[in-house]
């Protein structure tokens, strides 16, 4: 077994740049005060010896540990399976790695994991945490208050306790709902079903409110119940057509229930589009793209979500107010506390 080399010190960082072990702890851990040319050298210094800063040092600080808790309100089987995550992680991630933060991903599927995650954010690893996937009576938003953790969630809140003033980052779901719908009856669709998503989600809600904006006098029966995942998009597809077999046209609150709905049809002998005309929302390429025939959706941006949520959280740590800042709001239209993006439609084949 061979030995390693003993690591730089931040005395010998000093030694090497000519400065002060005070300088070259300020230039390290972000602090102001240094002359740029000191600065220079002592990243110089520091790139030269190969120093790596003791964390545990840095923290005590900067009071900071450059690492973020991402919590994601579903099992694993869940998170793994679905694209919409995937894409919802790869904004995150992207965006703390620019900023040389660490992502800690956590997953709640029981009593037990939620106590697991309430003593991990309240013991201090983190600088703070973004939450997404809530549903409705979950205790999490209770469990991140108590931690005190600076915190940005996914998707509008749908608890009305007092904590009006969360940060929050989510689309215009109900807008693009209403699109959707309204595409439908611009083709001529007369007897337009819903597949909803889970309703203990306010993004099912609000798509449900969105088609019952255009559908104000649509009959009970041709809305179905699903829970955003393919399986229930077929469930939720055969109960429509056992109840209104004369339907016409379906918008499915998620691509995933979508393509549930197409499976079913193309099994039944039903067109697509030319006897039911189908559209989804989210636009996750490896799903829509690859639907027989193409699926017509509402386009979200994903990934550009999980970025702002980062970002927002981010600013917020920066300025050390100790709750995240939602001043790109008056850019984007959206509430004082929350960032609302906008939505698009994509047609394709299917409608």
């Amino acid at each position: 077994m061979t030995e390693s080399a003993p690591r730089p010190t931040l005395e010998a960082v000093a030694a090497r740049a000519g400065v002060s072990r005070a300088t070259v702890s300020r230039v390290v851990n972000g602090g102001d005060g240094v002359r740029r040319p000191l600065v220079e050298r002592v990243r110089r210094a520091v790139e030269e010896l190969g120093y790596v800063p003791n964390q545990a040092a840095r923290s005590l600080v900067t009071r900071r540990h450059d690492a973020i808790a991402v919590v994601v309100a579903e099992p694993e089987t869940r998170v793994f399976a679905d694209p919409f995550f995937a894409l919802q992680l790869r904004g995150i991630s992207k965006e703390l790695t620019a900023h040389d933060s660490q992502l800690v991903l956590l997953l709640t599927e029981g009593r037990a994991d939620h106590a697991r995650v309430g003593r991990y954010l309240a013991g201090g690893h983190v600088d703070g945490a973004l939450v997404f996937s809530l549903h409705l009576e979950d205790p999490l938003p209770e469990l991140v208050r108590r931690a005190g953790v600076p915190t940005v969630f996914g998707g509008r809140p749908g608890w009305s306790d007092g904590a009006g003033g969360a940060v929050y980052v989510d689309s215009d779901n109900r807008g693009g709902a209403r699109e959707a719908v309204r595409h439908l009856v611009g083709l001529g669709r007369r007897r337009i079903a819903h597949i909803t998503g889970a309703l203990d989600q306010t993004s099912a809600v609000d798509r449900l409110d969105g088609f019952r904006d255009v559908m104000a006098d649509a009959a009970p029966e041709l809305i179905a119940e699903g829970d955003f995942t393919p399986a229930g998009g077929e469930r939720a597809m055969r109960r429509l057509l056992e109840r209104c077999p004369d339907l016409d046209a379906v918008f499915a609150a998620n691509d995933l229930s979508a393509s549930g709905a197409l499976r079913v049809l193309r099994a039944l002998g039903r067109r697509v589009p030319e006897d039911i005309a189908v559209i989804g929302f989210d636009d996750m390429l490896p799903v829509a793209e690859q639907t027989d025939p193409p699926l017509t959706t509402i386009r979200q941006d994903i990934e550009e979500m999980g970025r702002l949520m980062a970002r927002l959280l981010l600013r917020g740590l920066d300025r050390r107010g100790g709750a995240p800042d939602s001043g790109e709001a008056s850019a984007a239209g959206e509430t004082p506390s929350g960032v609302v993006l906008p939505t698009t439609l994509v047609r394709r084949a299917s409608a």
